[in-house]
Protein backbone atom coordinates (compact mmCIF):
# COMPACT_ATOMS: atom_id res chain seq x y z
CA UNK A 1 0.00 0.00 0.00
CA UNK A 2 1.90 3.16 -0.89
CA UNK A 3 0.44 6.68 0.10
CA UNK A 4 -0.74 9.56 -2.06
CA UNK A 5 -0.69 13.19 -1.69
CA UNK A 6 -4.10 14.13 -2.57
CA UNK A 7 -7.18 13.42 -1.14
CA UNK A 8 -11.22 13.35 -2.44
CA UNK A 9 -12.40 16.65 -3.12
CA UNK A 10 -8.94 18.37 -3.29
CA UNK A 11 -8.36 20.96 -5.92
CA UNK A 12 -5.56 19.97 -8.45
CA UNK A 13 -3.85 20.84 -11.56
CA UNK A 14 -2.65 18.05 -13.82
CA UNK A 15 1.88 19.16 -14.31
CA UNK A 16 2.03 17.53 -17.82
CA UNK A 17 0.32 15.36 -20.66
CA UNK A 18 -2.24 16.36 -23.46
CA UNK A 19 -4.08 17.85 -20.51
CA UNK A 20 -1.51 20.11 -18.93
CA UNK A 21 -2.63 23.40 -16.95
CA UNK A 22 -6.27 21.87 -16.44
CA UNK A 23 -8.48 22.39 -12.92
CA UNK A 24 -10.23 20.10 -11.35
CA UNK A 25 -11.61 18.38 -8.26
CA UNK A 26 -10.43 14.91 -7.77
CA UNK A 27 -13.09 12.45 -7.79
CA UNK A 28 -11.59 9.15 -6.66
CA UNK A 29 -8.39 8.10 -5.56
CA UNK A 30 -6.61 4.67 -5.88
CA UNK A 31 -3.59 4.39 -3.60
CA UNK A 32 -2.89 0.52 -4.77
CA UNK A 33 -2.67 2.09 -8.06
CA UNK A 34 -0.93 5.72 -7.22
CA UNK A 35 -3.80 7.16 -9.03
CA UNK A 36 -6.20 9.71 -9.54
CA UNK A 37 -9.62 10.34 -11.12
CA UNK A 38 -10.31 14.07 -11.44
CA UNK A 39 -13.60 15.61 -13.11
CA UNK A 40 -13.56 17.25 -16.65
CA UNK A 41 -9.76 15.53 -16.92
CA UNK A 42 -8.43 13.08 -19.48
CA UNK A 43 -12.02 12.14 -20.89
CA UNK A 44 -12.11 9.08 -23.05
CA UNK A 45 -14.75 7.53 -24.68
CA UNK A 46 -16.11 3.86 -23.80
CA UNK A 47 -18.37 1.84 -25.56
CA UNK A 48 -21.44 0.57 -23.44
CA UNK A 49 -22.97 -2.75 -24.37
CA UNK A 50 -26.91 -2.68 -22.89
CA UNK A 51 -27.08 -5.40 -19.82
CA UNK A 52 -30.50 -5.15 -19.05
CA UNK A 53 -33.21 -5.40 -20.57
CA UNK A 54 -34.69 -2.08 -21.98
CA UNK A 55 -31.09 -0.35 -21.09
CA UNK A 56 -29.65 2.00 -23.63
CA UNK A 57 -25.96 1.13 -24.79
CA UNK A 58 -23.80 3.54 -26.77
CA UNK A 59 -20.56 5.52 -26.48
CA UNK A 60 -20.08 7.64 -23.68
CA UNK A 61 -17.72 9.85 -22.75
CA UNK A 62 -15.89 9.44 -18.75
CA UNK A 63 -13.01 10.48 -16.84
CA UNK A 64 -10.24 7.88 -17.12
CA UNK A 65 -7.75 7.65 -13.87
CA UNK A 66 -4.49 8.92 -14.38
CA UNK A 67 -1.29 8.91 -12.98
CA UNK A 68 -1.34 11.07 -8.90
CA UNK A 69 2.46 12.35 -9.50
CA UNK A 70 0.84 13.93 -12.72
CA UNK A 71 -0.95 16.27 -10.41
CA UNK A 72 -0.40 18.92 -8.12
CA UNK A 73 -2.63 20.02 -5.04
CA UNK A 74 -3.86 24.10 -5.38
CA UNK A 75 -3.32 25.97 -2.62
CA UNK A 76 -7.00 27.54 -1.43
CA UNK A 77 -5.08 30.95 -0.07
CA UNK A 78 -2.76 32.20 -3.25
CA UNK A 79 -4.55 29.90 -5.60
CA UNK A 80 -1.34 28.46 -7.02
CA UNK A 81 -0.11 25.28 -7.68
CA UNK A 82 2.05 23.59 -4.59
CA UNK A 83 3.93 21.18 -2.99
CA UNK A 84 2.50 20.40 0.48
CA UNK A 85 4.48 19.84 3.80
CA UNK A 86 3.20 18.65 6.97
CA UNK A 87 2.87 20.03 10.03
CA UNK A 88 1.42 18.89 13.99
CA UNK A 89 -1.04 21.10 15.82
CA UNK A 90 -2.41 20.03 18.65
CA UNK A 91 -1.71 16.57 18.23
CA UNK A 92 -3.42 16.69 15.12
CA UNK A 93 -1.00 16.21 11.36
CA UNK A 94 -1.95 19.40 8.99
CA UNK A 95 -0.97 19.47 5.22
CA UNK A 96 0.28 23.29 4.81
CA UNK A 97 1.40 25.17 1.33
CA UNK A 98 4.94 24.97 0.57
CA UNK A 99 4.96 28.12 -1.00
CA UNK A 100 7.14 31.28 0.46
CA UNK A 101 5.35 33.58 2.94
CA UNK A 102 1.69 31.28 2.50
CA UNK A 103 1.93 28.61 4.74
CA UNK A 104 -2.30 28.03 3.96
CA UNK A 105 -3.58 24.81 5.64
CA UNK A 106 -5.47 22.08 3.43
CA UNK A 107 -9.26 20.57 5.15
Amino acid sequence: MSKVHVKTGDTVVVINGKDRGARGKVMAVSPAEGKVIVEKVNVVKKHVKPRKMGEQGGIIEAEAALYACKVQLVCPKCGKPTRIGHVVENGKKMRVCKKEGCGAHFE
